[in-house]
């Protein structure tokens, strides 16, 4: 079948029998999480390994995840709508779309945790006005909403829709206002990245996740929005590099990319000053000032190498990387100091979730470990599997980057 004709105009694709066999592997792991969610909505989550000790598993971490990396899109959108970064324009379509993918992807993951998703508008009607959840749901709900208005006029510039009229200008008039949603964006991404992090830090239970802080404001507030809008333009532009790989075409300029790569860095950077002045603080003043020892939190297989890695491999040397401009020119060291700094955003979000919940609170609690159960890992690649189609999908059909026809000339 030849579909052609609903390609960007003077850009070209794979075939179709091979974008067939693509869709057909990313299709093989939406069918693996298809079963995976019918088994934990039919007989329960007794089909994960979360129990009273772990509350929170591997799809928490994930969430949380993608909704730091999905960062890009309100951070990306704030400095070309708002701080009127021009440059940026070249990649703000892609940056909305793993936005969109981000965000939605949470959300259905969401509707599998929380055991009864026909349920969940519970938490609308009837709000806990004293939970930071309640604050984050709103936010992340009414920011898809935002999203996917943002997504529309990508959708309606495709060849064939825009030939509508009514449609085309209707995809017009959406681009002059969409600084009105680029703002709203950026209002409500701050509050609920903050209040993912706040959340942990207000944990006086869980000494590994309590934090001091300002005011009503304990530091992982602010530190997981610093991670975020530092990940957050790293990932859009590793996706657009690994995109490039794979089509063999140019789809973004390496001078955007570079732009990119050091407004990522520079931010890293002011998250690398803060957090290890907030770690040493708490191994070496709050710790001890409760009874415990930095080596009651690090144990068996969540020992002394996670801290390494999150601070060390996943912050210090990316931001280094990022703010040297020798590596940013380099397209393969650029990609590499994008890809540990998104690495040190996941293991920080995963040492919160996971290894705040291994450490025992209690004197007859013992230090347990946690391993997610295949059901659990299905909902997981299905998430990946929806992003990757989605992505594919807008990329063969949509006019995602101004630039590209321009880049692919010569070729």
């Amino acid at each position: 079948m030849d579909d052609s004709k609903f390609w960007p105009e003077g850009c070209t694709r794979c075939k179709p029998q091979t974008f067939g066999v693509w869709m057909l592997f990313c299709f093989g792991l939406l069918a693996w999480a298809a079963v995976s969610a019918f088994l934990c909505l039919y007989k329960g989550l007794n089909q994960t390994n979360m129990n009273d000790y772990y509350a929170f598993g591997v799809w928490i971490v994930v969430d949380l995840a993608i909704i730091a990396l999905g960062a890009g899109a309100f951070f990306t959108g704030f400095l070309t709508y708002l701080l009127r970064k021009e440059e940026l324009k070249n990649i703000i379509n892609a940056a909305v779309i793993i936005g969109f993918i981000c965000y939605s992807g949470a959300i259905g993951m969401l509707g599998i945790d929380i055991g009864q998703p026909i349920r969940g508008w519970f938490g609308f009607w009837h709000a806990n006005v004293h939970s930071m959840l309640t604050e984050v749901m709103f936010c992340i709900t009414t920011y898809l909403i935002v999203l996917i208005i943002e997504f529309l006029p990508i959708i309606l510039e495709n060849r064939q829709i825009e030939k509508v009229p009514e449609l085309g200008g209707f995809a017009h008039h959406l681009h002059r206002i969409m600084i009105v949603f680029a703002a709203t964006g950026t209002f409500l991404s701050f509050f609920h990245q903050g209040s993912l992090g706040g959340m942990y830090g207000v944990l006086y239970g869980r000494p590994f996740a309590f934090r001091t802080g300002f005011a009503i404001w304990p530091w992982t507030f602010f530190l997981f929005i610093l991670s975020a809008i530092a990940c957050g333009p790293s990932f859009t532009t590793l996706i657009v590099m690994i995109t490039e790989k794979a089509t063999g075409k140019k789809l973004v300029s390496h001078d955007v990319k570079m732009l990119m790569g050091k407004i990522s860095g520079g931010l890293l950077a002011v998250y690398v000053v803060l957090k290890g002045a907030d770690t040493l603080y708490w191994a070496f003043v709050q710790t001890p000032g409760t009874g415990t020892q930095l080596s009651h939190f690090y144990q068996q297989s969540y020992g002394y190498w996670l801290l390494f890695a999150e601070l060390g491999l996943g912050a210090v040397i990316p931001a280094l990387m990022l703010l040297t401009p020798a590596v940013r020119k380099s397209y393969g060291l650029l990609a590499l100091a994008m890809a540990l700094n998104c690495f040190g955003a996941v293991m920080n979000r995963f040492v919160q979730t996971i290894q705040t919940l291994a450490i025992p609170v209690l004197p007859f609690e013992s230090f347990i470990t946690y391993m997610p159960t295949w059901q659990e890992w299905g909902i997981t690649a299905g998430v990946i599997a929806y992003g990757m189609v989605i992505f594919s999908l807008t990329y063969r059909y949509l006019p995602v980057f101004p630039q590209e026809r321009k880049l692919n000339q010569a070729q």
